[in-house]
């Protein structure tokens, strides 16, 4: 069953008005319990604090319901810690969640809390009411292995990484928050639904971020929602938000899908979480390189190099691909499914000018990529997750077709290519939109066939007579060409809505595989798609991407123009 829960930013001392405040609103919405995050008292050194210290302990100020805190920079109050010691709460109703330590509420609710400061000469007190505690304090934590709530005192380092929340004005006129690495760390190992912080003289919400298994026992198809918060603290003229309610279900699934406006986590993955490849792909699983960019002679090389030193492969982490990378560029994206994402490419091989005669004020050049971390489809050893897999990034080629069928009035094929090497590092396909002529008078199969052979690469070949594409044995770099039909052209020409069909994923045309085989040891231009189609498209200039890397203006204005252009193509909508 949901809960309604409320927080409340630091407090320090103005009891009276906050708790009046509460009881208020406790009429009005039934709050199963509070948080208070910050400081709950000040440092006592004034005859008002003193007052409200002892009204609070007197029973003349009340505590409308169950609320809990920890601690935030300030010791506690002496007089507060023996009616602890005395009682297990300070008041009725008030309960102290300790420096550190976790807590299952009466709703099933699991809180963990990381109160006080880090220690700089990592010796923290063995007192438990002052703030402050050692980055083993926080490792310990890791114990819960995962949290509904997470309470720190302190922001996770990296926070704000990839986040286009805007930060307050008035964080610029005061000291920033404190961050820290360890809470990244136990944040990325807990999971929480929602991490609550403070911050004495701002508000500042991030977007939900999403986590990716970083374990073996992690269901693979979940996608781990944490909402980070930091609250203002209370202060009778400020406007700063000091006070958040939500609602909270323990036993709610997590979620299979990524909400829109969510970031991949902005942390690493801890040391102790990177996940390790399957067995299956780890002899093969090699460091990228980037050799291969720039030369293709075809010659066997005696032992594979490695020209990072013997490092492992890149993990999810810092993968260019994966979403659990803090640095992936989240503006390319433009849909995300439940098995695949799509994405605009980075230096696209066509400019937003090349096809804005078909109606495409956009470059076209798309990317769509597996969720997981692996080199080839068929190192998938899930076979359900990887015939879904397949089946998706199919669904994503096919929504392309009928985009370009629509807007380009028949006069676009495409082609999309793979390369799929067991030394690897992150599958993906690359789809182009091409003039449709060049399709249907055989031109693009030609321009690889013969490029091919003026490479002295083995000869193109038909894909394996199998009922499962997605399984393809061996390495290969696999082309698949489509063309609308001519009939489907005369009917797109036509330009009568009535008489044109609705949108959907299907098309008609021709859409041809051929399969290029290679063996592991082959030395292949990881380029050579691009080199072959900007050849035949006449823009030779574009063959390195590197070279035609945009703004990142550019980049945003693009992928906004394909995500109007093919919402209504979009099954994830």
């Amino acid at each position: 069953m949901a809960s309604k829960i409320v927080v409340i930013g630091g407090v320090n001392c103005e009891l009276q008005d906050v708790f009046t405040k509460l009881a208020k609103l406790h009429v009005k919405q039934n709050f199963s319990f509070a948080i208070i995050v910050g400081d709950l008292f000040g440092d006592c050194s004034t005859e008002h604090e003193l007052e409200q210290i002892s009204a609070l302990l007197s029973g003349s100020i009340a505590v409308p319901l169950p609320t809990y805190f920890s601690l935030g920079s300030r010791p506690l109050p002496t007089r507060v810690i023996e009616a602890i010691e005395a009682n297990d709460e300070v008041c009725p109703n008030l309960y102290f969640l300790g420096r550190r330590g976790t807590l299952k509420t009466a709703e099933g609710i699991r809180i963990v809390t990381l109160g006080g400061k880090l220690s700089t000469d990592n010796q923290a007190s063995s007192d438990k009411y002052q703030p402050s505690y050692t980055e083993s304090d926080a490792r310990t934590l890791h114990g819960a292995h995962s949290a509904d709530i997470l309470i720190t005192n302190q922001w996770p380092k990296g926070i704000r990484t990839g986040s286009k929340a805007p930060f307050p004005e008035e964080a610029a006129t005061t000291a920033p928050p404190d961050e820290v690495q360890c809470i990244s760390d136990l944040c990325s190992t807990l999971k929480p639904r929602y991490h609550l912080t403070s911050t004495p003289d701002f508000f500042f919400e991030r977007e939900p971020f999403f986590h990716l298994p970083t374990s073996e026992d992690d269901n693979p198809d979940t996608k781990p929602l944490t909402r980070f918060i930091s609250l203002a603290s209370y202060r009778k003229a400020s406007k700063q938000k000091w006070m958040y309610a939500f609602t909270l279900d323990p036993k709610a699934a997590v979620p299979l899908t990524i909400p829109a406006g969510t970031t991949a986590s902005p942390f690493p993955a801890p040391a102790h979480l990177k996940r390790k490849p399957l067995n299956s792909q780890h002899d093969s699983f090699q460091r990228f390189d980037q050799s291969h960019n720039q030369h293709h002679e075809h010659r066997p090389r005696k032992r594979a190099r490695n020209n990072h030193g013997g490092l492992p492969p890149p993990g999810p982490d810092q993968c260019f691909f994966c979403l659990s990378n803090p640095n992936i560029a989240t503006h390319l994206i433009t849909s995300i499914g439940e098995e695949s994402y799509l994405t605009t490419a980075k230096g696209p091989l066509p400019t937003a000018r090349t096809f804005a005669r078909h109606d495409l004020n956009f470059p076209g050049h798309m990317l769509i990529i597996p969720f997981t971390h692996t080199p080839t489809l068929p190192a998938i050893t899930d076979e359900s997750s990887r015939h879904a897999t397949y089946a998706e990034m199919t669904r994503y080629r096919t929504a392309l077709h009928a985009m370009l069928q629509r807007r380009a009035a028949g006069a676009l094929g495409a082609v999309t290519w793979e390369v799929s090497r067991g030394n690897g590092i992150h599958v993906h396909w690359q789809f182009l939109p091409v003039p449709a002529a060049l399709v249907q008078r055989g031109l693009v199969e030609a321009a690889f066939k013969v490029e091919a052979e003026n490479l002295k690469y083995p000869r193109f070949e038909a894909p394996t007579a199998t009922a499962d594409p997605s399984s393809e044995p061996g390495d290969f770099f696999r082309v698949w060409i489509w063309s609308p039909s001519p009939a489907d052209s005369d009917k797109q020409n036509n330009n009568n809505p009535e008489e044109n069909p609705e949108p959907n994923e299907t098309t008609t045309g021709t859409d041809k595989t051929i399969l290029l085989p290679l063996g592991p040891e082959f030395r292949f231009d990881l380029q050579f798609g691009r080199r072959v189609m900007a050849k035949l498209m006449e823009l030779e200039k574009r063959i390195d991407w590197r070279k035609d890397v945009q703004s990142q203006e550019q980049e945003e204005a693009d992928a906004v123009a394909f995500k109007e252009a093919f919402k209504e193509f979009d099954f994830t909508l």
